[in-house]
């Protein structure tokens, strides 16, 4: 397996998107091309907490672990490359954009909301979904979000027929089309759509 690099500092790869896009795994894909740190918010909180995320909102609600999954956030250093995965409402906290952005290439991973809900709906074990409609209430929750992902990402890649594996490698081909003469080595261009 060839091993990308990706040299700048303060910059990583944060992944954001809808429940069900694939944050996780394409961050571990991502992390084995790149040899970053993974750093996942959803797990930084669990761990925190000795609860698993469905747990957390059971016990405390929704505001309290979204008031840790941001101070989760603003404890990683921005300073240090990492392959950082998010949870799909981490956008929901106006303050959370900007840091995203500091921390480096924002990764919007997207996709159709048929696909999106039938991943999920497979899981089963989503806390927000776990009222009224669940699809209603899923069609809610991301045309909510939807305009937030847009707000913050510098790609967006749409992971609907894609494994993990090309994901990652799309992702960091991408990345060497930001700038003219970015290539695996290179620096992460700061901005780019």
């Amino acid at each position: 397996m060839e091993h990308w690099t990706v040299n700048r500092a303060g910059k990583s790869i944060v992944l954001i998107g809808m429940m069900g896009a694939g944050k996780s795994s394409v961050g571990r894909s991502l992390q084995r091309r790149t040899q970053f740190a993974l750093l996942d918010t959803d797990e930084i909180v669990a761990s925190k907490f000795g609860l698993s995320i469905p747990e957390i909102f059971s016990k405390y609600g929704e505001q309290v672990f979204r008031e840790a999954e941001t101070q989760a956030l603003r404890e990683m250093a921005p300073d240090k490359q990492t392959i950082v995965v998010t949870g799909g409402g981490i956008v929901l906290c106006e303050g959370n954009l900007d840091f995203l952005k500091r921390l480096g290439v924002v990764v919007w991973l997207d996709s159709k909301e048929e696909t999106l809900f039938e991943r999920v709906a497979r899981s089963g074990n989503r806390p927000l979904l776990q009222r009224g409609n669940p699809r209603e209430v899923f069609a809610q929750i991301l045309q909510a979000r939807l305009p937030l992902y847009a707000k913050v990402a510098n790609i967006r890649v749409d992971t609907s027929v894609l494994t993990d594996e090309e994901i990652a490698v799309a992702i960091l081909s991408r990345l060497g089309k930001l700038g003219r003469n970015w290539r695996p080595g290179s620096p992460i261009p700061a901005t780019a759509r």
